[in-house]
């Protein structure tokens, strides 16, 4: 059905775009406006028939792609009967990494809408006048500056009409998250619009993981992440989780805009990093985003452009039609200090809330499980399902505990889940059709560990080409290497990593494999913020650096 839609949309387009000469505005006559007006509502159903074609095209792009990737996962385990598999074959590893599949093919397709346009040379046709969109900008008195022009009309344009679907789905989701964006930065004093950044970055996905390996809604990568205090280990992955996720970027923005004083710059920090934007201040002459904008990377031209476009979309959304779809998250939440191994399943099974509700109120419990013995976390779960965890509290954790808890099932949750360790490395060997993309969907790795792990300098491998896969992450660091980045140096004595200084002085330090801003911020009882402010540096480090210790 949508095959034949889409010839016929195509010859419909084909015949408009082959309309004989006198179709066009004819200068002059007592006709002139009356072709203007066709000609106008000519073009715009142009627009509107490409545009619709366009989808239809990228949407069967998509199928075939992961129908493909489908067709190869059970190609591969086709020896398990005749016929292929079998219902009873279908274990939850290869479930996983069906969805893992799908998943990652509609996130490409709803996050990456502007994809579908050059938006450095496309103009966007729209019913509002400029005058209009200009003082609607105007009067939205925002804090940060939003000048009006050509590239920022267009994302406005895109976000207010363009995509209703993706905007319903992100109004919808605003009022759940955003409460917990305003809270988180009025404490650090920001601007409020700088919660619209994580429309950006996410579509306010909390469980989003990038191409690049970037995770949550606030898209931090595993270093930065750790950086400013979030935990990752088998079992808690904080990127996940909207309270701490937000608070870690305000903290970002906190110090990107300590750095250059400049919330725009600051924003387009957030996506590229400090060294990025120092780079096109160096060769702009400015420190305005205007003025370095042709000298930031591509992606992050359209950044400021689009953080405007989403919250114009957002303050506008009634004058446009968008409402908010139906996201079935709980207004109201209550919170529990969990200091015990609790597996939601067992919260499921005697308080009555589903593993998936579970799940989506407390993401960065990445294997369901609470890891309550080790220290204590907390768990939300709806308002309305208080009183029946509190009536059955002491019992949560001896339910199922010898089926939830097993070591041994407890060993396994841990080894495929770290990704310190190392873990159990795979050797694939590269088949025909097989891409980088494939392969690190299938086994949920990104592209760039397989390129790392590989040493591969681009996305080209060759069919017979063995790669190397470490299933729980990268190939762990050597015992001397690990020690290196955990030791204290002793007061008053220097080491390979640091160099003291008289009293009162700052103290150097060399930047070791496995060092992080706030692993060093840690051992010498400072903190990352003041470590960059001192420095002048972002959150990257690199293996050799000399940075410099405050003195206390």
């Amino acid at each position: 059905m949508k095959s034949e839609s889409l010839t016929l949309l195509s010859i419909a387009l084909a015949l408009a775009l082959s309309l004989p000469a006198d179709a066009q505005v004819r200068p002059g006559g007592l006709f002139r406006n009356r072709y203007k007006k066709e000609n106008a509502e000519l073009r715009s159903r142009i627009d509107s028939l490409r545009k619709e074609v366009d989808d239809l095209r990228k949407e069967s792009v998509m199928k075939d792609s992961v129908l493909n990737e489908m067709i190869s996962i059970y190609e591969e385990n086709e020896s398990k009967s005749a016929a292929g598999l079998n219902p009873e074959d279908y274990s939850p590893e290869l479930t996983d990494s069906l969805l893992s599949i799908w998943y990652l093919h509609r996130q490409v397709n709803e996050d990456d809408v502007d994809e579908a346009y050059d938006m450095d040379s496309v103009y966007f046709a729209s019913n509002v006048s400029d005058e209009v969109l200009k003082t609607r900008l105007e009067s939205m008195n925002s804090y940060i500056t939003l000048p009006y022009n050509e590239k920022v009309r267009n994302y406005m344009v895109l976000y207010s009409e363009k995509m209703p679907t993706k905007m319903g789905n992100i109004l919808g989701l605003c009022q759940y998250y955003m409460p917990i964006f305003e809270e988180t930065f009025s404490k650090y004093n920001l601007p409020d619009e700088l919660k619209y950044v994580a429309i950006i970055e996410s579509a306010l996905n909390p469980v989003a993981v990038s191409r690049a390996g970037a995770k949550g809604m606030w898209q931090f990568m595993t270093k930065t992440a750790k950086s400013y205090g979030l935990e990752i280990n088998s079992y808690v992955d904080e990127r996940f989780d909207p309270f701490k996720a937000s608070d870690a970027a305000a903290r970002y923005l906190v110090d990107s805009y300590k750095l250059f004083g400049d919330w725009n710059l600051a924003i387009s920090s957030y996506n590229c990093g400090p060294g990025n934007v120092n780079k096109a201040i160096r060769r702009g002459g400015g420190r305005d985003f205007w003025t370095v904008y042709d000298y930031l990377p591509r992606e992050t031209r359209g950044y400021v452009p689009a953080f405007v476009g989403a919250m114009y979309a957002i303050r506008f959304s009634k004058e446009y039609g968008l409402t908010p779809s139906n996201v079935q998250m709980p207004v109201q939440v209550d919170t529990f200090e969990i200091k015990r191994n609790l597996h939601f399943q067992q919260v499921s099974d005697l308080v009555g809330i589903s593993v998936e509700e579970l799940e989506n109120l407390n993401p960065q419990y990445i294997k369901d499980i609470v890891p309550g013995n080790s220290k204590p976390y907390i768990l939300r779960i709806p308002y309305n399902y208080t009183s029946a965890f509190i009536a059955n509290e002491d019992s949560l954790y001896t339910h199922r505990a010898e089926e939830l808890f097993n070591p041994q099932t407890l060993v396994n949750t841990k080894s495929t889940a770290s990704a310190s360790t190392g873990g159990n490395r795979v050797a694939y060997k590269v088949k025909s059709g097989d891409s980088l993309g494939k392969i690190a969907a299938r086994n949920r790795v990104t592209v760039n560990q397989l390129k790392s792990w590989n040493h591969l300098k681009s996305n080209t491998i060759r069919v017979g080409q063995t790669l190397y896969i470490y299933k729980a992450g990268a190939p762990s660091s050597s015992s001397s290497a690990a020690s290196a980045a955990t030791a204290k140096p002793q007061s008053g004595t220097a080491s390979s990593a640091a160099a003291t200084t008289p009293s009162g002085q700052a103290t150097t330090y060399k930047v070791q494999k496995g060092d992080s801003l706030y692993k060093i911020a840690q051992r010498y009882g400072t903190t990352a913020d003041k470590l960059m402010r001192y420095n002048g540096i972002g959150s990257s480090l690199k293996i050799g650096q000399i940075i410099k210790i405050p003195p206390k």
